[in-house]
């Protein structure tokens, strides 16, 4: 086990552990205990970045495991087979932990202290990453830096531009039907975007 996959094997027993956001003190506790999700992986050459688990992947324990996951899934042209295998595919949301809901029922956003806490460290033990799939805004504005538009749709319109960046980004907008209109609204995406991700995949898998 090299020095990366070592470092790495720890800061996943200690994200397990993690109480930061039920402890928080920059926003309202966390209202039940933290169940982290993750797919770490010190070989994998592709990192999914996405946004935090909803209901049912609290309650799984596992990454996408909702109709959300089977379209990225189709996105991407692979099956659970190999979207599962942590020796191909990591899967590292922005928040770990199932965020809560809102007062009308949608997902609150990441918990900002996950990141904060977890993030650069967990990315700098996966030096082997060649191609970052980041999923919404929060992903995005974090990978992407200052190539982030002002809007997530507007990032997503000009994903050419991650791919300039080391590793390169492909930006995709978050695969839940919420998105099913701007998805009709701009068949770009399917026909141009999506062919250049599953190229880019199947290189790496």
């Amino acid at each position: 086990m090299n020095q990366f996959a070592t470092a790495l094997e720890e800061i996943v027993k200690e994200i397990a552990a993690c109480r930061i956001c039920r402890d928080s003190r920059e926003g309202k506790p966390l209202p039940h205990e933290p169940r982290p999700v993750l797919q770490p992986s010190s070989t994998a050459r592709i990192l999914i970045a996405s946004q935090a688990p909803g209901v049912r992947v609290h309650a799984s324990g596992k990454p996408f495991t909702d109709p959300s996951g089977e379209r990225l899934r189709k996105w991407l042209g692979m099956g659970p087979d190999v979207f599962y295998d942590p020796r191909r595919i990591a899967i590292l949301p922005m928040g770990f932990c199932f965020p809560g809901l809102s007062e009308n029922g949608s997902d609150l956003p990441p918990r900002p202290e996950c990141a904060k806490a977890w993030r650069a460290r967990t990315l700098a033990a996966m030096p082997q990453i060649e191609l970052v799939i980041a999923i919404g805004a929060y992903a995005l504005r974090w990978h992407m830096g200052g190539r982030y538009k002002t809007k997530l749709h507007e990032t997503v319109a000009a994903w050419r531009d991650g791919l300039s960046l080391s590793p390169p980004v492909i930006a995709l907008p978050h695969p839940s039907w919420r998105n099913n209109a701007w998805l009709k609204r701009n068949p770009w995406f399917e026909t141009d975007l999506l062919p250049v991700l599953r190229r880019e995949v199947a290189a790496r898998v």
